[in-house]
């Protein structure tokens, strides 16, 4: 068997993707980090960068858990218990106490009757919509939304689908006005904060026309919210976008693991039998692997320290970091998405000069993400920043500094 043809064609996309600047690369690969002491924050080390110390602003782990001993001890203990992996699927074997104990905790911190635990966000969201979307089911997306809730739109084939203008209530009221006598169920589904820009869904409005329109279908309107930027590091206690706008009405959502509590994992949280429905009917549950029990326990402490109040102290870290760099940034004239979200997006708007910028952040020992077309739309070309709560204000200077440097250097 050869591969020669195949490597033919796939060589023509890869070359295609340098030729448009969108081809990603090689990884960086980390091969160290330096704990957080004195005024400097933790610094990250790079394979073929040897002895170059990073910090490194483009990190979902937003409250800096991962580095945690507090977080990391419990990950420990639970796998001298029970061992490296689960060695099974939830249904055979591979549900130990501790994933359940993490289930019960994350229904509780989002005030719902149950959760269901899946390998990662990206397999929540596909996960959960595909059970979901019946061949009668309509579903109305916002424009940017998440890939993975694109891919999982996709993958499930509804009666239809309908995408409205970013943030814009009056088009989604419009689609859902068009949906009337062709559906049984509509799904509105969005991210609750965009993870490209830092913006957040307007869920109290959404939630005002799902029920306002509730009753023109059979099988309702369902409100399903991927919050994985925002759960744990956005609103006053951490509970996302949810808890920030003051929203009531979202049926389903979707949290992670993997940023803000810092371990690996994602889940939704609903109602007793939608999450029952979901374990007896979503692929990915039911034919993988679950979390380890190390990370169901470490996520688990995550939960108590965000409950506790050095998790409040964490927060309010955060929100002063986050504010020192919007405002170093405007100061230094900047274009920047201002939000209350500890992602800042600088917008560039040109793809070539986003990767200048990039690099010559990583010159000088800055780690950041440029995001070009078609991850953004053309002309929202930008360098994502992303705040974490292990940042120290000699950080934030620092990289402020480099930003400084760059603007003369123009």
């Amino acid at each position: 068997m050869s591969l020669k043809k195949l490597e033919k064609v796939l060589q023509v996309t890869l070359d295609d993707l340098e030729k448009e600047g969108r081809l990603k690369g090689k990884e960086f690969i980390i091969t160290d980090i330096r704990k957080a002491k004195g005024e400097q924050g933790p610094r990250y080390f790079l394979k073929g960068r040897e002895g170059k110390p990073f910090i490194r602003m483009n990190s979902n782990s937003y409250l800096g858990l991962s580095l945690k001993k507090e977080i990391i001890s419990p990950g420990k203990e639970s796998t001298r218990q029970f061992g490296t992996g689960p060695g099974a699927v939830r249904f055979i074997s591979g549900t130990f106490q501790v994933h359940r104990k993490l289930e019960q905790k994350l229904a509780h911190f989002h005030h719902r009757d149950d959760a269901i635990i899946f390998s990662s966000a990206y397999a929540t969201v596909v996960g959960i919509l595909a059970p979901l979307i019946s061949p009668e089911t309509v579903v109305i997306s916002d424009e940017l939304n998440h890939n993975c809730i694109i891919n999982a739109i996709r993958l499930s084939k509804p009666a239809d689908k309908k995408i409205y203008k970013h943030l814009n209530m009056t088009d989604l009221e419009m689609e859902i006005q068009k949906s009337i006598n062709k559906a049984e169920r509509i799904i509105i589904v969005t991210d609750g904060i965009f993870s490209m820009r830092g913006d957040y869904a307007p869920l109290p409005k959404i939630s005002e026309l799902s029920q306002k329109y509730q009753d023109k279908f059979s099988e309702g309107i369902v409100v399903v919210v991927d919050d994985s930027h925002g759960v744990g590091c956005f609103g006053a206690t951490g509970r996302g976008t949810e808890e920030y706008t003051g929203a009531e009405g979202v049926d389903i959502l979707v949290g992670t693991l993997g940023k803000a509590f810092g371990v690996n994992g994602g889940y939704a949280v609903s109602s007793q039998t939608v999450i029952t429905y979901l374990r007896e009917n979503a692929p990915l549950y039911i034919y993988s692997n679950p979390i380890s029990p190390a990370e169901a326990a470490e996520a688990y402490q995550s939960l108590e320290m965000m409950e506790s109040d050095d998790g409040h102290i964490i927060l309010d870290h955060l929100k002063r970091m986050t504010k020192r760099f919007e405002a170093g940034l405007k100061e230094l004239g900047y274009e920047i998405i201002e939000s209350d979200h500890p992602i800042v997006p600088l917008m560039v708007r040109d793809t070539k000069k986003t990767a200048q910028l990039v690099s010559f952040l990583i010159e000088n020992g800055i780690l950041a993400t440029g995001l070009n077309y078609p991850i953004v739309p053309k002309g929202d070309e930008e360098i994502r920043f992303q705040v974490n709560a292990d940042h120290t204000p000699h950080d934030i200077d620092t990289v402020l500094e480099v930003l400084r440097k760059w603007k003369n250097k123009k």
